[in-house]
């Protein structure tokens, strides 16, 4: 159940009505850059346990560079930058670094985690995306095995793979001679540590590997803290995906993302929410991708009936008529379903409701 207190939204600011942050408007360089190194990384897994690489405040803005390993093999990566027509640029260079250096526990590239002052559980982290980009060489992977994604029973043995150079001038990933996919950078995966040892595929309360494409630039997403510190980890850069994301990934890239991290106290919350500049987006999570539609519907009638005063039936009517349910992924274990509330249904929404937090 969503339980955020009204009172908390209405006198705390807590959602925004224009997801527009303020370094997306060039008001100041971020507090933090965070390389992504042998040293700042995890391979596969959030923990409790893991030392913090990078120490911050509440209000704190930091710029984090990620790389993706997708499609590189283990035993000689920089055989296949090299094969590949990829320049051995620092996100190259830190990738091959990181493979033949970190201890591999899974599937995803995490850099962090960053530990935020005063936060324990109980508590939310509100995470607002200032900006995402690609980084050099500009490029991405796309694979498939045959034992992941919607239809493994197609792909041929070993797996099949395809690698693309993106037009950054255009903003476009050229798929073939004749059809192109527009970019649209964000993270499959910003988390925090659960309160125990979690690996990285399936997302949860923790948020982690939600593959949920509206987190771009200009949106905020809002977890729940459950260790002390909240311990922010995030990786899996996609330059492009589509709901559902079916073949098992997306255009796995190396990605920057610039995050200012707000800390509300006392704030719980169930499953992680996003709000964009048009939509408040609640989302439900399964292993049964009809319990993580019922979650999502449950979760938008709770939403709704917290932040707008609408009674259970009339809030369950809404999520009816004027709600859209979109599949985030079905790939990742624990599947993803999002409710897509409209910001235009509500006729006093009023522009000036949010207030930025003071560090």
């Amino acid at each position: 159940m969503f339980q955020i207190n009204p009172a908390l939204l209405a006198v705390s600011g807590l959602l925004l009505t224009s997801a527009v942050p303020a370094l997306a408007q060039g008001a100041s360089e971020p507090d933090h850059v965070l390389r992504a190194t042998p040293d700042t990384v995890h391979w596969g897994y959030f923990s409790p346990d893991l030392e913090p690489v990078l120490t911050i405040q509440p209000g704190d803005t930091v710029k984090i560079e990620t790389v993706n390993s997708a499609g590189f093999p283990m035993e000689d990566p920089a055989g296949f930058a090299e094969k590949n027509g990829l320049p051995n640029t620092d996100a190259v260079a830190d990738l091959v670094s990181i493979i033949e250096n970190v201890e591999k526990e899974g599937v995803h590239i995490l850099t962090g985690p960053i530990y935020i002052e005063g936060a324990e559980p109980g508590d939310m982290i509100e995470m607002r995306v200032h900006d995402v980009a690609a980084l050099a060489p500009f490029y991405g992977v796309n694979l498939t095995t045959t034992t992941g994604g919607a239809l493994p029973g197609i792909v041929p043995e070993g797996g099949w793979s395809k690698v693309f150079l993106f037009d950054m001038e255009r903003e476009m990933i050229p798929f073939n001679e004749s059809i192109e996919v527009p970019m649209a950078p964000f993270m499959g995966i910003m988390g925090l540590a659960a309160a125990e040892r979690v690996p990285s595929p399936p997302p949860g309360r923790h948020g982690g590997n939600i593959d949920l494409k509206e987190v771009t630039a200009g949106t905020t997403l809002f977890l729940p803290v459950a260790v002390e510190g909240a311990l922010f980890s995030t990786g899996d850069g996609h330059a492009a995906q589509g709901d559902g994301e079916s073949n098992l990934t997306a255009v796995e890239s190396p990605l920057e993302v610039t995050v200012e991290f707000i800390l509300h106290k006392d704030t719980p919350m169930n499953f992680p929410l996003l709000e964009t500049a048009t939509h408040f987006i609640p989302m439900g999570l399964d292993p049964d991708l009809d319990l993580a539609a019922e979650y999502a519907v449950q979760e938008s009638i709770d939403f709704l009936s917290a932040r707008f005063g609408l009674d259970t039936m009339e809030a369950y009517s809404l999520t009816s008529i004027g709600v859209d349910l979109e599949v985030s992924q079905i790939v990742d274990g624990t599947k993803g379903v999002h409710a897509m509330i409209p910001k235009s249904l509500f006729l006093d929404l009023e522009d000036d409701f949010w207030a930025p937090a003071a560090k």
